[in-house]
C-alpha cells in the first residue's frame, strides 16, 4: 500500500478488494452503491414544468393562432 500520506491510489483499493470474500466484496458493493446513490440523489435539481410557461412566446407574437392552425389544417390535404 502507498505510505505517501496513507492515501490510497486506486490499485490499492483494486488489491484490497480482490483479498475480500465474495461475502464481503457483495457488502462492499452495496455499501458503495448506497452511498453513490445518496450523492447523486442529493446534487439532483428538481424542476417544475410550470417553469417552461411562456418559453418561446415572442416567437408567437403577432401571429393568430385560428389563423395559424386553420393554415397548418390546409397543409395536410
Amino acid at each position: 500500500m502507498s505510505n505517501k500520506k496513507n492515501a490510497m491510489t486506486y490499485d490499492d483499493y483494486v488489491r484490497g478488494i480482490q483479498t475480500l470474500n465474495p461475502e464481503e466484496q457483495l457488502s462492499l458493493i452495496e455499501l458503495l452503491s448506497s452511498r453513490l446513490k445518496k450523492s447523486v440523489t442529493e446534487k439532483r435539481i428538481k424542476h417544475s414544468i410550470l417553469e417552461l410557461e411562456g418559453l418561446g412566446a415572442e416567437i408567437w407574437q403577432g401571429i393568430e393562432a385560428q389563423e395559424y392552425v386553420k393554415k397548418e389544417r390546409e397543409s395536410w390535404s
